[in-house]
């Protein structure tokens, strides 16, 4: 994968002829909705193909990949404009063979609404080996409040990517409850029934392992959250399902706030098969404007898990998504629009704004005016994404999940084919 920083006056014809891509293929790949219109600045992800094919009469996805000796998967992860679907057409170019050049093995995979597009989540599951359909609450009698998970379960079966059970303590107004978690903590006979409902739901449905996101309990229930892992583990274990967490994005064992308090890093690492680091949301709806995940303070997290948690436990977080900021910040008074990758070169394109990549943090921003107001977006592209799957590679970690698939961003999908070659999440498994 190169990649290409769009200068004035260039187009997607004049950049895909440099680099001898096809047009087509390039523009989906970079989520540009004008290809006579691309920003100054807009970094253009191009996967550059080694082998091709031109599809004829009678040739079906399966025989074209029989014909050359791949897989069907590796046909959908480089072409993403299949959206995982074996539906071709006759005369259209398949890349077949992509130039790569992976960081190594390591385990992928991403959260998402039961409302995500059918066809969004086809696209990034050939990329992802594992699912978690957000997410299933519980009730004080221990039974659950599920999602509506029945097709994205069937979707990530079809594309061999781990279906995983994702717990959580939000209620019905999209907030964390502190009180279902103590209850839940100081009830042996609750987390007896909350399990059985659990296990019950899995063999079922056909889910492998446990995602369990408690978050805001404060220090005081610390000890207990860890306990309680402990008893997820011990109940699942027997079925061969495995256990993990998301754990708040700490730099120290003391870090104020409830938020942080009550993840302890050593306990729930020692508890857990796996711990998700939720390293995003330093730029965040009610803040001043910044990157989601600049790379300094991701960094910064990884490196103290790692004195608290083995290297092989820990997934980092990828955010996909930005902010759109209106200037000046004012403290208790600004809201940030969240925005996906697409929505941010459509804005930049709209307003002839140009892109800059900050070089502390790791990430892309612009600003525009509308209305009188002054913007500026901060947001996810190809490079934002790149520098935390090195980092990732970097220190050595398990993987990445992604937060979350539903917003489009297709060049972090062409990152990831470029960089990682995947392996199963398999959390079972891997930590006997």
């Amino acid at each position: 994968m190169l990649v290409h920083i769009v200068s004035r006056g260039e187009t997607l014809f004049s950049i895909a002829e440099r680099y001898g891509v096809d047009e087509s293929i390039l523009a989906f790949n970079n989520d540009i909705s004008d290809p006579l219109r691309l920003p100054v600045g807009q970094p253009i992800a191009v996967a550059v193909p080694t082998v091709t094919h031109t599809v004829s009469l009678g040739e079906t996805l399966s025989s074209i990949a029989s014909c050359y000796g791949v897989s069907i998967e590796t046909i959908y992860k480089n072409n993403l404009f299949l959206n995982g679907s074996d539906k071709i057409n006759i005369g259209q170019l398949l890349y077949i063979v992509i130039e790569r050049a992976p960081l190594g093995e390591f385990a992928t995979g991403g959260y998402a609404y039961p409302f995500v597009g059918k066809q969004l989540l086809s696209r990034a599951l050939p990329l992802m080996a594992a699912l978690m359909p957000f997410t299933y609450g519980f009730k004080p009698d221990g039974s659950l409040i599920p999602p509506d998970d029945e097709e994205m379960i069937g979707l990530a079966k079809q594309y061999r990517s781990e279906p995983i059970m994702h717990l959580s303590t939000l209620d019905e107004n999209d907030v964390f409850s502190v009180e279902l978690a103590k209850m839940l903590f100081d009830s042996p006979l609750l987390q007896q029934s909350l399990l059985d409902s659990v296990i019950a739901n899995m063999q079922s449905k056909g889910y492998t392992s446990l995602d369990v996101d408690f978050e805001f309990i404060g220090g005081e229930n610390a000890n207990k959250y860890a306990e309680f892992i402990r008893y997820c583990k011990s109940r699942l274990s027997p079925y061969g399902y495995g256990v993990m967490t998301a754990l708040a994005p700490k730099t120290s064992d003391n870090q104020p706030g409830a938020l942080y308090e009550g993840h302890d890093y050593a306990l729930l690492g020692e508890a857990a098969d796996a711990v998700l680091l939720m390293t995003y949301e330093w730029g965040y709806t009610y803040g001043p404007p910044m990157a989601v995940s600049p790379i300094k303070p991701v960094a910064d997290v990884v490196d103290y898990a790692l004195t608290r948690i083995p290297r092989e436990k820990i997934l980092l977080g990828i955010s996909n998504y930005g902010y759109d900021f209106i200037l000046p910040y004012v403290q208790g008074v600004s809201r940030a629009t969240s925005v996906s990758t697409r929505r941010a070169f459509d804005l930049a394109s709209n307003y002839g704004a140009e892109i800059f990549f900050d070089s502390v943090a790791l990430a892309p921003y612009f600003d525009y005016t509308e209305n009188g107001n002054v913007h500026r977006v901060w947001f996810e592209d190809v490079r934002s994404i790149s520098a935390r799957l090195n980092l990732m590679a970097d220190r050595g970690l398990r993987g990445a999940l992604w937060w979350n698939l539903n917003r489009e961003n297709n060049q972090s999908l062409v990152a990831i084919n470029s960089l990682i070659d995947i392996k199963s999440l398999d959390l079972y498994s891997n930590n006997q």
